[in-house]
Protein backbone atom coordinates (compact mmCIF):
# COMPACT_ATOMS: atom_id res chain seq x y z
CA UNK A 1 0.00 0.00 0.00
CA UNK A 2 1.02 3.41 -1.31
CA UNK A 3 0.34 6.86 0.53
CA UNK A 4 -2.62 7.32 -1.77
CA UNK A 5 -4.07 3.71 -0.59
CA UNK A 6 -3.57 4.18 3.05
CA UNK A 7 -5.57 7.90 2.91
CA UNK A 8 -8.06 6.61 0.83
CA UNK A 9 -8.50 3.37 3.50
CA UNK A 10 -8.42 5.88 6.18
CA UNK A 11 -11.04 8.68 4.57
CA UNK A 12 -13.02 5.09 3.87
CA UNK A 13 -13.24 4.02 7.45
CA UNK A 14 -14.02 7.63 8.56
CA UNK A 15 -17.32 7.81 6.35
CA UNK A 16 -18.04 4.23 4.25
CA UNK A 17 -21.32 6.63 2.37
CA UNK A 18 -19.45 9.27 0.75
CA UNK A 19 -19.50 9.29 -2.96
CA UNK A 20 -16.67 8.31 -5.28
CA UNK A 21 -16.57 11.42 -6.34
CA UNK A 22 -16.59 13.42 -2.79
CA UNK A 23 -13.25 11.08 -1.31
CA UNK A 24 -11.40 11.88 -4.88
CA UNK A 25 -11.50 15.37 -3.64
CA UNK A 26 -10.82 15.28 -0.29
CA UNK A 27 -7.66 12.94 -1.02
CA UNK A 28 -6.57 14.99 -3.87
CA UNK A 29 -7.27 12.32 -7.60
CA UNK A 30 -9.33 12.29 -10.03
CA UNK A 31 -12.52 10.06 -10.23
CA UNK A 32 -11.24 7.77 -12.19
CA UNK A 33 -8.15 7.31 -10.29
CA UNK A 34 -9.68 7.18 -6.97
CA UNK A 35 -12.50 4.48 -7.99
CA UNK A 36 -9.81 2.18 -9.72
CA UNK A 37 -7.76 2.50 -6.10
CA UNK A 38 -11.00 1.24 -4.42
CA UNK A 39 -11.54 -1.30 -6.78
CA UNK A 40 -8.21 -2.39 -6.16
CA UNK A 41 -8.10 -2.48 -2.48
CA UNK A 42 -11.36 -4.69 -2.47
CA UNK A 43 -9.70 -7.25 -4.93
CA UNK A 44 -6.26 -7.22 -2.97
CA UNK A 45 -8.87 -7.78 0.44
CA UNK A 46 -7.66 -4.73 2.12
CA UNK A 47 -11.31 -3.12 2.20
CA UNK A 48 -13.28 -6.36 2.66
CA UNK A 49 -16.92 -4.48 3.25
CA UNK A 50 -18.95 -1.45 4.85
CA UNK A 51 -21.12 -1.25 7.49
CA UNK A 52 -23.09 0.58 9.22
CA UNK A 53 -22.27 0.92 13.55
CA UNK A 54 -25.29 0.67 15.27
CA UNK A 55 -26.47 1.26 19.13
CA UNK A 56 -26.46 -2.13 20.95
CA UNK A 57 -28.66 -0.33 23.86
CA UNK A 58 -31.20 0.92 20.93
CA UNK A 59 -31.04 -2.76 19.95
CA UNK A 60 -32.65 -3.98 23.17
CA UNK A 61 -28.35 -5.34 24.04
CA UNK A 62 -27.37 -3.29 26.75
CA UNK A 63 -25.62 -5.40 28.78
CA UNK A 64 -21.83 -6.80 27.03
CA UNK A 65 -19.69 -9.55 28.19
CA UNK A 66 -16.67 -11.57 27.12
CA UNK A 67 -17.02 -15.27 27.97
CA UNK A 68 -13.75 -16.80 28.38
CA UNK A 69 -14.07 -20.40 27.69
CA UNK A 70 -12.09 -23.74 27.43
CA UNK A 71 -13.00 -26.36 25.58
CA UNK A 72 -11.94 -30.55 25.70
CA UNK A 73 -10.18 -32.37 23.56
CA UNK A 74 -8.36 -29.66 21.86
CA UNK A 75 -8.59 -30.66 17.99
CA UNK A 76 -9.33 -29.06 14.90
CA UNK A 77 -12.92 -30.54 15.06
CA UNK A 78 -13.62 -29.40 18.54
CA UNK A 79 -12.34 -25.98 17.95
CA UNK A 80 -14.24 -25.65 14.83
CA UNK A 81 -17.69 -26.87 15.95
CA UNK A 82 -17.51 -24.93 18.96
CA UNK A 83 -16.62 -21.41 16.68
CA UNK A 84 -19.62 -22.55 14.44
CA UNK A 85 -21.99 -23.02 17.15
CA UNK A 86 -21.48 -20.14 18.98
CA UNK A 87 -21.28 -17.67 15.56
CA UNK A 88 -24.83 -19.06 15.33
CA UNK A 89 -26.12 -17.79 18.23
CA UNK A 90 -27.58 -14.53 17.85
CA UNK A 91 -26.96 -12.83 21.44
CA UNK A 92 -22.53 -13.17 20.28
CA UNK A 93 -21.08 -10.60 18.15
CA UNK A 94 -17.74 -11.85 17.94
CA UNK A 95 -15.46 -15.16 18.66
CA UNK A 96 -11.78 -15.34 19.35
CA UNK A 97 -9.74 -18.23 18.95
CA UNK A 98 -6.52 -17.98 21.42
CA UNK A 99 -3.82 -19.44 22.78
CA UNK A 100 -2.99 -19.44 26.50
CA UNK A 101 -5.12 -20.53 29.44
CA UNK A 102 -8.32 -19.94 27.73
CA UNK A 103 -9.11 -21.61 24.19
CA UNK A 104 -12.01 -18.89 23.35
CA UNK A 105 -12.92 -15.34 23.65
CA UNK A 106 -16.90 -14.55 23.16
CA UNK A 107 -18.50 -11.07 22.53
CA UNK A 108 -21.86 -11.31 23.70
CA UNK A 109 -24.37 -8.59 24.05
CA UNK A 110 -27.77 -9.36 25.44
CA UNK A 111 -30.62 -7.27 27.16
CA UNK A 112 -29.89 -7.69 30.90
CA UNK A 113 -27.45 -9.31 33.45
CA UNK A 114 -30.11 -11.67 33.86
CA UNK A 115 -30.41 -12.55 30.50
CA UNK A 116 -26.44 -12.57 30.34
CA UNK A 117 -26.77 -15.53 33.21
CA UNK A 118 -30.07 -17.24 31.41
CA UNK A 119 -27.31 -17.26 28.04
CA UNK A 120 -24.25 -18.63 29.72
CA UNK A 121 -26.82 -21.53 31.75
CA UNK A 122 -28.67 -22.23 28.75
CA UNK A 123 -25.97 -22.22 25.73
CA UNK A 124 -22.82 -23.17 27.72
CA UNK A 125 -23.12 -25.17 30.99
CA UNK A 126 -24.59 -27.81 28.92
CA UNK A 127 -22.30 -28.62 26.20
CA UNK A 128 -20.09 -31.20 26.47
CA UNK A 129 -16.53 -29.84 24.95
CA UNK A 130 -16.76 -27.01 27.75
CA UNK A 131 -14.78 -27.58 30.29
CA UNK A 132 -15.00 -24.00 31.76
CA UNK A 133 -16.40 -20.96 31.20
CA UNK A 134 -15.84 -17.58 33.05
CA UNK A 135 -17.51 -14.08 32.11
CA UNK A 136 -16.26 -10.53 32.80
CA UNK A 137 -19.27 -7.91 32.04
CA UNK A 138 -17.83 -4.86 30.04
CA UNK A 139 -18.33 -1.49 31.40
CA UNK A 140 -17.23 0.63 28.19
CA UNK A 141 -16.29 0.10 24.78
CA UNK A 142 -13.91 2.00 22.96
CA UNK A 143 -12.96 1.18 19.32
CA UNK A 144 -10.28 3.00 17.10
CA UNK A 145 -12.17 4.33 14.19
CA UNK A 146 -9.91 4.45 11.37
CA UNK A 147 -6.91 1.79 11.70
CA UNK A 148 -3.96 2.98 10.16
CA UNK A 149 -1.07 0.43 8.15
CA UNK A 150 1.72 -0.29 10.13
CA UNK A 151 5.62 0.06 9.17
CA UNK A 152 7.63 -2.96 8.79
Amino acid sequence: MDELDAAIVAHLQADARQTNRELARTVGVAPSTCLERVRSLRERGVVTGFHAEVDLGELNRGVQALLHVQVRPLSRTVIQSFKAYAMALPEVLSVFVLTGGDDFLVHVAVPSVGSLHAFVMDKFSGRREIVGFRSSVIYEHSRKPIIEPLDV
